[in-house]
């Protein structure tokens, strides 16, 4: 499988969350190993999470947002209510009018 570069823009992004996850679970007085036991991960995966290593999965990210009491922000993270862009696009879609249907015989 061929690997691809991490982008630079992606790398600070995740550097940034392995920032905040080690953050969060110093302030909730857990240790990386009570941190990955109770997500039920391995340790080494906590600390390469915290590290920003791009080699972990979605998964691994909601167990330990879960154990941490912030998985609603997982789950509206591409909320498709809030996508501007996404929004915008089909806006620029819509007809410009509505006709309404002619009947086709009598009722």
């Amino acid at each position: 499988m061929k690997r691809y570069p991490v982008p630079e823009p992606v790398a600070r992004a995740l550097a940034k969350l392995g920032r905040d996850i080690s953050l969060a679970r110093r302030r909730r007085r857990l240790s990386q190993a009570s941190l990955a036991d109770r997500s039920g991960i391995g340790v080494n995966t906590v600390r390469r999470l915290e590290k920003g290593e791009p080699s972990g999965s979605i998964e691994h990210l909601a167990r330990i947002l879960y154990v941490l009491g912030e998985l609603e922000r997982l789950e509206n993270l591409l909320d498709t209510g809030t996508d501007e862009v996404g929004l915008l696009m089909m806006d620029e879609d819509l007809p410009e009018r509505i006709r309404a249907r002619r009947s086709k015989g009598a009722l």
